[in-house]
């Protein structure tokens, strides 16, 4: 028989296989508690701590965090071995947020040798992100749909910054019936306006200079929002030409859903550019027409 680790309210809780936390949350279940996650690739920063904090007011919930630096969603040449990994400072953090659960898996925990099942993201995987990253989103969903799978939570937060992972897991649930409720929380930003993001520490201070260009162009198509589409797209354009040393990968208006953008509504204002050596990425609700007035 076995038995169920030990888990003490009040404290965080440190589990590394997925066993253990499995056999954790489905105690708390039984004893009536719901399960909060917020899924991290780690090097925690105030935008993971704002979702915590939103987290922290559900009632009667525990809220718990994983961290896993997922290699399926890193592609050739990218930063994988790079990624920040600082896990005591993440696990003090935790702690500090009044976390009370801890997932830690290695790769080998969660990835059995020769595993090949992984969750197609559909269509819109291969756009927007997914064009630059082929694969990537498969390799989101997948470790996605293996958390949901072992810590059952009732409720799981992402930020809106990575707004297409977010549309494509509330998309997840819905067509394989997770009954996870998935909430998005804005996105967290610096005073200047940059989007707070695990990567922003490869920059250095003239990249970080130049990077404030992507939300300030975000802000200024957004302003123009009730002069159509065309004049969204324009007025960021005109904002990022001042600092040419950003290599815009994409800048594109589409609906909430990633779908066409409405004539009137709300849409989404999305882009994607290398500061450097540093891929970052950013997006504004925008509302087009005589949705603004």
């Amino acid at each position: 028989m076995t038995t169920t680790p030990k888990f003490t309210r009040g404290q965080l809780n440190t589990f590394q296989t997925p066993d253990d936390v499995s056999r954790v949350t489905s105690a708390l279940h039984t004893a009536g508690r719901k399960v909060a996650l917020v899924p991290t690739m780690g090097a925690l920063h105030a935008g993971h701590r704002e979702l915590l904090r939103r987290a922290k007011r559900l009632p009667n919930t525990v809220v718990g965090a994983s961290i896993f630096v997922n290699p399926l969603q890193f592609g050739e040449g990218e930063d994988f071995e790079a990624y920040p990994r600082p896990l005591d400072r993440d696990l003090e953090a935790l702690t500090e947020a009044g976390a009370e659960l801890a997932f830690v898996p290695k790769a080998e925990d969660l990835y059995a040798e020769g595993h090949a099942v992984t969750v197609h993201p559909g269509p819109l995987g291969d756009e927007l992100e997914g064009a630059a990253r082929p694969g990537h989103f498969a390799g989101v969903l997948t470790v996605v749909a293996k958390l949901f799978n072992i810590l059952t939570p009732d409720y799981a937060f992402f930020g809106e910054k990575d707004y297409q992972q977010l549309v494509l897991i509330k998309r997840m649930t819905r067509d394989l019936n997770i009954p996870t409720r998935v909430i998005g929380v804005p996105t967290v930003r610096e005073s200047d306006g940059l989007a707070l993001s695990s990567r922003n520490v490869y920059l250095t201070e003239e990249q970080r200079a130049d990077a404030v260009v992507l939300s300030a162009a975000l802000a200024a198509g957004a302003h123009v929002g009730q002069e159509g589409a065309d004049a969204v797209l324009a007025a960021a354009r005109q904002t990022l030409a001042a600092r040419p040393e950003v290599a815009v990968d994409y800048l594109e208006l589409r609906g909430t859903d990633l779908g066409p953008a409405p004539v009137d509504g709300e849409a989404r204002l999305l882009i994607a550019a290398r500061v450097g050596r540093t891929r970052l990425i950013d997006n504004v609700s925008v509302l087009l027409g005589s949705a603004r007035d």
